[in-house]
């Protein structure tokens, strides 16, 4: 049976990735070398899952590796946030109006992310992931972004030589060996950060028309998945909540609506997709499925959700964020006075509100602690 990690997007949400990670390496044997022969991100969950992928070391030294980066994490180590940054972003976009709607010199983005890059170089050591799939620790590392000229989710992987690409619906995985480029393509949020060229087409965040997220991992020969979300949706005490009505919806409320939609909406739907397709095999007996000529099998699934509004965190901390972006956030809605909370989480690269999701995240899943050792086989 093997296990695959499923790390979605949510920009500075995926942090509560991280410490959902840091609780599972405490419940794990200090032995497990990679508890995930197959990890697949998308966006910021990208990041996180080639910086455990790539390090060369026991999942627990990767997994504190990571909580090293995250804890350390400030705004100006993703993208430049100073006046005169974001009135540049601002004149590209304008100009951009006179060159019908293309940037001069260089993708469109409202922030520049170049930061990024260089925390990639630095952080990811993209040379051990070959070594790692040669020795048998890793089947496959999968990345996925959006093709801005075709439309489509193209998931990028390295692994095993066997492993095929597939085609599917607006759907398509490509084995090819990832670079910092990935990673930069699949976390460019959609005019906030520049999108990235590679081959002959540009790129862009992959939660965006990702329609199946875990589907990749099932694609690279995954039994049973562990999946981590960035949204207390799946949790029945946040739904149907309706906050008193004291304005029309600001700018960011708007935004992030669709950032919502992006990053979060699509592996909710797909989760559920998963578990009704479980249900329902096992109601059909497996010698009948066989007979009737239905290549499906179940797949075991576990899945860690915030047990919290993160955007309620969000609205909190933004106090927190350097004073160009504080105005920014403000002049548009995005604090819990306007609404707009939820959009400003996407981009809330503060120690603060990093450090307050690890938190929760590790919280969580030590409250799950007993399924965690059940789902890994590993009984106290």
């Amino acid at each position: 049976m093997k296990n695959a990690l499923v790390l979605s997007g949510g920009g500075a949400r995926a942090a509560y990735q991280v410490g959902v990670l840091q609780a599972l390496a405490e419940l794990l044997p200090a032995s497990v070398t990679n508890p995930f022969p197959i990890i697949c991100g998308t966006s910021a969950g990208a990041i996180n899952a080639l910086a455990i992928a790539s390090h060369p070391g026991q999942f627990r030294e990767s997994v504190a590796n990571l909580v090293d980066i995250w804890q350390n994490l400030t705004v100006d180590q993703v993208y430049k946030h100073n006046f005169s940054d974001l009135l540049k972003g601002v004149g590209k976009i304008g100009l951009s109006l006179f060159n019908e709607g293309v940037g001069r010199n260089q993708p469109l983005a409202l922030l520049d992310n170049s930061p990024l890059h260089q925390l990639i170089h630095d952080k990811i050591p993209f040379k051990h992931i070959a070594p790692a799939i040669a020795a048998g620790d890793l089947d496959a590392v999968c990345v996925t972004a959006m093709g801005y000229s075709s439309g489509e989710s193209v998931s990028f992987f390295q692994g095993r030589p066997e492993l095929q690409g597939w085609r599917r619906y607006h759907r398509i995985g490509t084995p090819t060996a990832l670079d910092a480029r990935h990673l930069l393509a699949s976390s460019a949020i959609p005019t906030i950060f520049p999108t990235v060229r590679i081959n002959r087409e540009y790129f862009g965040d992959g939660a965006v028309r990702q329609l199946a997220p875990i589907s990749p991992a099932l694609h690279l020969g995954a039994d049973r998945v562990f999946v981590v979300g960035v949204s207390g949706n799946r949790n029945p005490e946040h739904w149907g909540k309706r906050r008193p009505v004291r304005h029309s919806p600001s700018i960011a409320q708007i935004l992030g609506h669709l950032f919502n939609a992006a990053f979060v909406d699509s592996m909710e739907s797909d989760i559920e997709h998963l578990e009704r397709v479980n249900r329902l095999l096992n109601m059909v007996p497996e010698d009948k499925r066989a007979a009737a000529g239905l290549p499906l099998r179940t797949v075991d699934s576990l899945i860690i959700s915030p047990s919290q509004e993160l955007d309620k965190i969000a609205g909190r901390k933004v106090r927190y964020l350097p004073k160009a972006m504080r105005w920014f956030f403000s002049s548009t809605g995005a604090t819990a006075k306007g609404g707009g909370a939820t959009a400003a989480s996407y981009l809330l690269f503060a120690p603060e509100f990093c450090s307050e999701l690890i938190e929760l995240g590790y919280q969580d899943t030590m409250w799950e602690a007993d399924a965690v050792r059940t789902f890994f086989g590993f009984t106290s």
